[in-house]
């Protein structure tokens, strides 16, 4: 039997997909999660063959999710499964581990066959995105892309610097940074940019 734990913040979307999976006789789920905290914590104690995640959760994204097992170094392997037909967000999923992206569109036979695919070792990416994915990378830093991202919920100077440590100084710069990297006006231009983009 493959263990599948899946994480999903849309309870509906998640117990579609947990009963489509229980369908499958070599498939078993084992947990739902519906923020990215609380799918680190059951991968961690349940130790599925699986994680399967979405991108978008409270918390932590599934891209955070996915470099936080990386960095216990959980054997969960990890599928995204998204509404983001973005290059940028596979390219970032792969950088960060995970050995599947799939949109959520996809036939369910074929998300099956994904999760026997990956759990046999190997990979499961939407081969129309693959394709895309390297044709233009990320110009953002890590942190330029941490100091965007908050700009763009709406945070001071002020509160960015002092939720990451940072002195103000140092956040105009990564926000300068950024701005000119993607060839915007202003922080709200370079965000909508690098969000349009997978970047963000």
């Amino acid at each position: 039997m493959i263990r599948v734990v899946i994480a999903e913040d849309q309870s509906m979307i998640l117990g579609a997909l947990a009963a489509l999976l229980d369908i499958e006789q070599d498939l078993d789920v084992i947990g739902q999660a519906a923020t990215g905290p609380e799918a680190v914590a059951l991968v961690t104690r349940l130790r599925p063959d699986i994680l399967l995640t979405d991108i978008e959760m409270p918390g932590l994204t599934g891209l955070d999710v996915a470099a936080a097992l990386r960095d216990l170094g959980s054997t969960a392997r990890v599928i995204i499964l998204t509404t983001f037909a973005r290059s940028g967000y596979l390219r970032r999923a792969l950088d960060v581990g995970a050995a599947g992206y799939l949109l959520k569109d996809a036939p369910s036979a074929q998300l099956a066959e994904a999760i026997r695919r990956v759990a046999a070792g190997g990979r499961a990416i939407d081969p129309n995105l693959a394709a895309e994915a390297w044709s233009e990378p990320d110009p953002l830093t890590d942190r330029e892309r941490q100091v965007l991202r908050l700009a763009d919920e709406g945070l001071s100077g002020e509160l960015i610097a002092r939720q990451l440590k940072l002195s103000e100084g140092t956040v105009r710069n990564y926000l300068s940074e950024a701005i000119g990297k993607l060839g915007a006006a202003n922080r709200v231009e370079a965000a909508r940019i690098a969000r349009q983009r997978g970047w963000l």
